[in-house]
């Protein structure tokens, strides 16, 4: 018990540093809280001082992952807004339809459900977030939408990353990986008939959300339906498709009106038709940016093999560590400090440097913009990330400290008190073990290699059935994203938001524990 509240009482703290009155900033309340829970590996559970070191020096270059995909997004969407095209694109979607929800649905949970089908990593808040806001939307209710709509997809983000990597230690056949992913489908699809409609509570009122209700669900099953097809006989595309289906028809429903609160069009309400040539060029970044995301991420195509390959090039001893380089540029530090404890940062694959930054690069000439200007969104995009870098470094070198001791961590002493309480009764919470991976970890794939071995313990010693355990995991560990503090940064970052971390969270948790509700009372009957 003692041990219990030695591992909680450090993220208790951490919640209340982030949600009182006088919120401290993520950059204070996240080293600070690392830094007490090192404290209490070192002195309380007895862990090795070298090894503590190690995880310093891994958790530090551990925050290079997201905060390089964040510059890319921020560099790019500069790019983008700098030179006009913003204004284009919003001028495009505005001519679709005026309506905000058909705006909100089509960006917010179309356009960011094909992005997470694609890439992961944050990256559908990085490109949807600034265009709904380039619209006009509040930068702060947009970055609440964002994190609750990028929910649904992620059990087959990247891919399908969090599925087929995500439970890839447990030893399980390929049936019984494909059975969990229909199950995770299947939840979420059930789940979607109303978290997105919560999600838009953040930025319209309930009238507005009732007087467009029907467009809203036809463009929710325009994406789940597909999806939910897609994974009964894979577990890679589910996302990718249902998005771009979705997307097609959520764009075809709003132009015909279907569905929409109908008014009278008055003169000044009527958008001059952007040409097709100068839409195109608008977009070209954004389409440039899907293209190469889909073609590096579909495994089949063979460049996502490149990408990854971890053929070495060259191995050097850096009396610290053992440093060594693939030929796809995976920079590795092994044995750091004499220990098990090593970093990967995978140059190629991160979408930082491809797509970001290459797409940034060239649509700097092909949208004419001039050095001046070019300069000045590199300029922004450095003096955003500076304060949010040093929460992300607190931030995982926190989650490797709350990793530390294997069994006896404080992460899986804390998964372990849930399933002691609960017992048989473990297939109503299930999914919020998945979901605390996600807030500790910020990834839908980490939770499930943190948690996934517990879950099928569970399972199967008080005889639950081990996929939907699983299944349940996965779509927890999707559910998180709402409140996980990476995701919170980085969509807080990039569309310039500072401070409302803890704000953020105090509203995003409501909908997470509202799915979890919904995917509990839905697996007893599937």
């Amino acid at each position: 018990m003692l041990n219990l509240a030695i591992s909680v009482v450090p993220i208790l703290l951490l919640i209340w540093m982030m949600t009182k009155k006088d919120a401290l900033p993520s950059h204070i309340a996240l080293p600070v809280t690392a830094l007490i829970i090192g404290l209490l590996q070192l002195f309380y559970f007895g862990s090795d001082l070298t090894l503590i070191s190690a995880n310093i020096i891994a958790g530090a270059l551990s925050a290079i992952t997201p905060i390089s995909i964040i510059a890319g997004a921020i560099l790019l969407n500069r790019v983008i807004a700098l030179s006009g095209a913003e204004n284009v694109i919003r001028q495009w979607l505005e001519g679709i339809s005026r309506n905000q929800v058909a705006q909100l649905m089509i960006i917010g949970w179309a356009f960011a459900f094909m992005i997470e089908g694609a890439s992961g990593f944050g990256t559908p808040a990085a490109i949807a977030a600034p265009i709904l806001v380039g619209l006009g939307f509040n930068p702060l209710k947009v970055a609440m939408l964002a994190l609750v709509m990028n929910s649904v997809p992620v059990s087959f983000g990247a891919v399908g990353t969090p599925t087929w990597f995500g439970f890839a230690s447990l030893g399980l056949d390929e049936n019984t990986v494909l059975e969990t992913g229909r199950q995770s489908a299947l939840l979420h699809s059930i789940a979607a008939f109303i978290i997105p409609v919560v999600a838009l509570k953040f930025v319209v009122n309930w009238q507005e959300i009732r007087r467009n209700i029907l467009f809203i669900q036809l463009s929710i099953l325009s994406c789940t339906v597909p999806y939910l097809l897609f994974a009964q006989w894979n577990y890679e595309f589910p996302s990718l498709i249902g998005g771009a289906i979705g997307l097609t028809i959520s764009i075809m429903l709003a132009r015909f009106n279907v569905g929409l609160e109908t008014r009278e069009t008055s003169i000044k309400d009527k958008v001059e038709t952007i040409p097709f040539g100068t839409l195109l060029k608008a977009m070209s970044p954004t389409l440039l940016l899907i293209l190469i995301l889909i073609v590096t991420r579909i495994q089949q195509l063979g460049i996502k093999g490149m990408l990854n390959d971890a053929t070495p090039l060259f191995n050097l001893n850096l009396g610290f560590a053992d440093l060594s380089v693939s030929q796809a540029l995976i920079i590795k530090l092994s044995h750091i400090l004499g220990t098990d404890t090593a970093w990967a940062y995978k140059t190629l694959y991160v979408p930082a440097l491809i797509p970001f930054l290459l797409v940034a690069l060239i649509s700097i000439p092909v949208l004419g913009m001039k050095g001046e200007t070019a300069k000045q969104a590199f300029t922004e995009t450095a003096s955003r990330i500076k304060m949010p870098f040093i929460a992300l470094i607190g931030a995982l070198i926190m989650v490797k400290f709350m990793m530390m001791g294997g069994d006896n961590s404080p992460i899986m002493t804390t998964g372990q008190a849930f399933s002691d309480l609960m017992g048989t009764n473990w297939q109503w919470v299930a999914s919020y073990l998945g979901a605390l991976g996600a807030f500790f970890s910020g990834s839908a794939t980490v939770s499930n290699l943190t948690f996934g071995g517990i879950q099928q313990t569970i399972a199967q010693t008080v005889a639950l059935p081990e996929t939907t355990i699983l299944a349940l995991q996965s779509v927890g560990a999707s559910m998180g994203n709402m409140v996980c503090i990476n995701n919170i940064i980085a969509v807080s970052t990039i569309l310039g938001i500072a401070n409302k971390e803890g704000f953020i969270i105090k509203r995003t948790v409501v909908p997470m524990v509202l799915y979890g509700v919904i995917v509990g009372l839905a697996s007893a009957f599937i």
